[in-house]
């Protein structure tokens, strides 16, 4: 039966391309309009000469829909939604860190105007340790909470008492969805009516994760009625509805919702949740150079991109050879600094132990049972090459910059697209070249390749590996296996 094709808003089926050749299309930062001199220093003391395509083009964005301050749209309108789809790896945190650090620089009040909701603490981390890198020696404070600390503790960092009332201690706040949302329904004085910029990161998991409500929180909360002091009722926000001579009398602060994922999700119904304004949607392209010297893109129907310089490959297998196969790239093969990826904290763990019962290859696990310091010391040695192998699942790794992953091994074979392209998204970051390979079961193959193909990923080969190449492994391996039932015992 031919497919139904979904009916997609016009915003979402014509989007504004960005080019993906990352190393390609670099773009000086001195040529992007409108970043302030102060952050252009910022950017090269950081040794940022360039930027990503998608940095290029979105930060003019955001400036843009800021130009008249951030207290009011350009020209009185309300700024549009901004979303943005590209792959990991291509820069999506500055292109909103600099745009934002740079909209609230002449602030006068210290609210808070920018909020950036993220699925995991190790993410929120990473954006938080960017946006200081930038608002350092600007005045601007940016408040991280995400249960690291004790929630009175948080509180204490968010809002201080004064007699006249409550008033912020950040203007900028980097959060994990739970925690924010405890602090919005029990921290006294902290406010969001003064709400400028939502920065939802990894969106579609956001989405997915039940955390919807914690979205739909954030919005009350922007638009919730102030009753300590009279003054706020100048900028009383109401919900944004029809522009209308009333209506635009009273200037209020516009929220600007920005989106950003690898896989921003293509069902129209849950981008309709978000309730989105006239959104502007920017996604990531390859284009080719024809012979003529024209362009041509492609990519227009493939939903999802990866990125350029990964190759990928899969080995049918059975059950039984898997641990083997793991085996025999890391030893025979001399693969490095492998990022290798199971569908449970109970496989990896296992997984984990069998390798260090075999011995020869330095191994750790990357899971939601390790104490996040464990977690990033592991980090630090993988990144360092004192770790060649790292277990991990997708929780876990999901957004992490692991730096210099050269192999991503899908010892599991993913059962979701976009868990695929999260995955081997983890290698061949920022341009670098980079090799996915997925361990697949003889029953799953026809399924895998199907689900690849649907996603229009064509560019994955077989590489059957032979029976004989394991064989030398046999006797070390069930010797481990012996080991490992003991210590179980």
């Amino acid at each position: 039966s031919p497919q139904v094709q979904p009916f997609l808003p016009q915003w979402l089926a014509q989007p504004k391309r960005v080019q993906k050749r990352i190393k390609d299309n670099l773009c000086p930062i001195s040529d992007v309009p409108g970043i302030h001199p102060r952050l252009l220093k910022k950017l090269q003391m950081n040794g940022i000469e360039s930027f990503f395509p998608v940095q290029a083009e979105v930060i003019p964005a955001i400036l843009q829909s800021a130009s008249n301050g951030y207290l009011m749209g350009r020209g009185g309108y309300r700024p549009k939604d901004i979303c943005v789809s590209a792959p990991t790896g291509s820069g999506k945190t500055l292109s909103f860190v600099i745009p934002i650090v740079q909209v609230l620089l002449d602030r006068v009040v210290c609210h808070v105007r920018a909020l950036v909701v993220l699925p995991t603490k190790e993410l929120a981390q990473q954006v938080s340790k960017v946006f200081n890198v930038y608002t350092d020696g600007t005045g601007l404070k940016v408040v991280l909470i995400t249960g690291q600390k004790s929630f009175g503790k948080e509180q204490e960092m968010l809002v201080q008492k004064k007699v006249t009332g409550y008033c912020s201690l950040a203007d900028i706040v980097v959060a994990t969805p739970g925690r924010l949302t405890d602090h919005i329904n029990q921290t006294p004085g902290f406010s969001l009516t003064q709400l400028r910029f939502l920065i939802v990161d990894e969106a579609d998991r956001m989405i997915d994760d039940m955390h919807q409500n914690c979205l739909n929180q954030i919005v009350k909360a922007a638009f919730q009625v102030e009753n300590d002091s009279g003054s706020n009722m100048l900028f009383q926000r109401t919900k944004p509805g029809p522009l209308t001579a009333a209506s635009s009398c009273s200037p209020q602060i516009p929220l600007q919702k920005l989106l950003f994922s690898a896989t921003l999700t293509q069902d129209p119904e849950k981008l309709q949740q978000l309730d989105l304004f006239q959104p502007r949607l920017f996604t990531s392209v390859y284009s080719e150079k024809n012979r003529d010297g024209t362009e041509t893109e492609q990519d227009t129907n493939n939903k999802y991109t990866l990125p350029e310089g990964l190759s990928q490959c899969y080995v049918p297998c059975d059950l039984n050879s898997k641990p083997l196969l793991l085996l025999y790239f890391m030893l025979k093969m001399k693969f490095t600094r492998v990022l290798c990826f199971t569908n449970s904290r109970e496989a990896s763990h296992r997984l984990f132990l069998l390798v260090q019962a075999f011995g020869g290859v330095t191994v750790a696990e990357f899971s939601s049972r390790l104490a996040p310091n464990e977690r990033r010391r592991t980090m630090k040695e993988f990144e360092q090459g004192k770790i060649q192998l790292l277990i991990s699942t997708d929780a876990t790794a999901r957004g992490i910059d692991v730096k210099g992953v050269n192999y991503v091994i899908n010892y599991d074979a993913p059962q979701f697209i976009r868990t695929y392209i999260h995955r081997v998204g983890r290698t061949a970051r920022a341009g670098e070249a980079g090799v996915a390979f997925s361990l697949v079961l003889r029953i799953q193959e026809r399924r895998f390749l199907r689900m690849l193909r649907d996603a229009g990923i064509q560019d994955i080969k077989k590489h059957p590996v032979k029976g004989n190449s394991l064989k030398p492994l046999v006797q070390q391996y069930e010797g481990a296996l012996c080991k490992l039932e003991k210590t179980v015992k």
